[in-house]
């Protein structure tokens, strides 16, 4: 008999060993790909039954991304620019219009795959190509070698990568909602490893799990932190030993290392967190879009930026707020037409309730 990760008898017997375990438990997880598997298999469904609150936490780069660096790359593509972004990235809405409503105007902004992508059209045009760079330490390490191969004069990158570990850590010390476990993302700690994780356990007594994407991952990690917590244990355990390694991508880290440095940033949501940015290097600055074009950013500077009226994206983001919480979702914010950014990612919790046609369900919280 072939072992699946989504096999639903092994999954009752999981749920079984969660349930007997006699807790009352809210966990949140910090990936869109995670809250994708819970929501498609209705395994947040599930758990409830067996007394376990799922939330998801920032782990949407597209959504945590500050209406200001969307700002930035409009006001180079209206200085002449070629702005290269993700699919997703075109579409959110900040005030004013989005990178998508400057396109339908004439301006040069182009959907990519990657780093590598934009490097193919810098080569082709004498404009400047900036690309706008969202994206944990999952992407970072591409962009990296991007700028670690000599690209073309004239590229650019508009860094919008951030590390996540100080997000959770500003998270967990807002104390606004009370976690009794962390499943961390998988694909950022193929990247990172354990280690980056292992002082949050320590500072908050917080059960942590590294976790695949299948079903099956997903309920092996909450089974695993319930019973770290019904042993009175806080650490990070590895669940996805089949991909993370607990020193990570030595080779992937080093790179990273090359050409970003640490730097405080604005998250959406939760405001600056300490070294939680990714800053290029003064070695590559003549690749940077925001030392190269400075001057021109500066007019941002005395701008104060608000999130779109009615939107709720930063408590969705902290995991405050359910989707079907908003009254916009579903109503006046869909896929089609988003207020804000958590509708527009396929990694936001809204797209996602959406995507599943779970517009009114009823999500009810274990806990006060």
């Amino acid at each position: 008999m072939t072992f699946k990760l989504s096999d639903q008898h092994t999954a009752k017997h999981i749920l079984k060993k969660i349930r007997e375990l006699n807790l009352n438990l809210r966990i949140m997880h910090v990936c869109g790909t995670h809250q994708d598997t819970l929501v498609k298999h209705g395994l947040d469904t599930l758990l409830q039954e067996c007394n376990v609150e799922m939330r998801q936490g920032p782990g949407c780069p597209v959504c945590v991304t500050p209406p200001r660096e969307f700002e930035e790359a409009k006001i180079l593509a209206k200085e002449g620019c070629v702005i290269a972004v993700y699919g997703d990235v075109i579409r959110v809405p900040v005030e004013g219009g989005s990178l998508a409503d400057l396109k339908a105007e004439g301006y040069d902004i182009r959907i990519v795959y990657g780093a590598e992508d934009a490097v193919k059209i810098a080569k082709k045009t004498h404009k400047p190509v900036v690309f706008m760079a969202i994206g944990f330490e999952t992407t970072a390490p591409s962009t990296a070698s991007v700028l670690l191969n000599e690209p073309p004069e004239n590229f650019y990158v508009l860094s919008c990568h951030r590390y996540v570990p100080p997000a959770l850590d500003a998270l967990l010390g807002m104390g606004e909602l009370k976690i009794d476990g962390l499943i961390d993302p998988g694909h950022v700690s193929a990247i990172i490893g354990l280690k980056p994780y292992e002082y949050l356990s320590e500072r908050y007594h917080l059960p942590q799990v590294v976790s695949g994407f299948e079903p099956l991952d997903m309920l092996v990690a909450v089974l695993m932190i319930a019973l770290q917590i019904k042993k009175g244990e806080a650490r990070v355990e590895n669940e996805y030993k089949r991909v993370v390694k607990y020193e990570g991508n030595i080779k992937a880290l080093k790179i990273l290392n090359e050409v970003f440095q640490p730097s405080d940033a604005v998250w959406r949501g939760l405001g600056l967190i300490k070294d939680s940015g990714m800053k290029i290097r003064g070695v590559f600055e003549d690749h940077d879009a925001r030392q190269v074009f400075e001057d021109r950013l500066k007019v941002l500077d005395s701008i104060e930026f608000k999130e779109p009226f009615g939107c709720r994206c930063s408590e969705v983001i902290r995991g405050l707020l359910y989707p079907q919480e908003c009254v916009l979702f579903g109503k006046v914010c869909t896929p089609t037409r988003p207020i804000g950014p958590c509708m527009v990612s396929v990694e936001g919790s809204c797209n996602i309730e959406y995507k599943y046609g779970r517009l009114n369900v009823k999500l009810s919280s274990n806990r006060s």
